[in-house]
C-alpha cells in the first residue's frame, strides 16, 4: 500500500487535505471550462464540497 493511501484509511491529516484540494482544483477548473454544460452547472457545488471536507479533514490529526 502506498503512503497515500494508508493515510486515507487511517484518517491521516495529510492525505486527506491532499485529496479535498483536488477537489477544489478540480470545482475551479469545472467552472472555467467553456465547453461541456453539466461540467460548469456542477462546478459551484464540487467546489463546496471541497472546502467544507478541506475544515473538516484539518482537524484530523498529523
Amino acid at each position: 500500500m502506498t503512503k497515500f493511501t494508508s493515510g486515507l484509511i487511517q484518517l491521516r491529516r495529510g492525505s486527506w487535505e491532499l485529496l479535498a484540494t483536488i477537489i477544489i482544483a478540480l470545482g475551479v477548473f469545472m467552472l472555467l471550462q467553456p465547453f461541456v454544460l453539466w461540467a460548469y452547472t456542477y462546478s459551484f457545488i464540487t467546489t463546496l464540497i471541497g472546502t467544507v471536507m478541506f475544515i473538516i479533514v484539518s482537524h484530523f490529526r498529523e
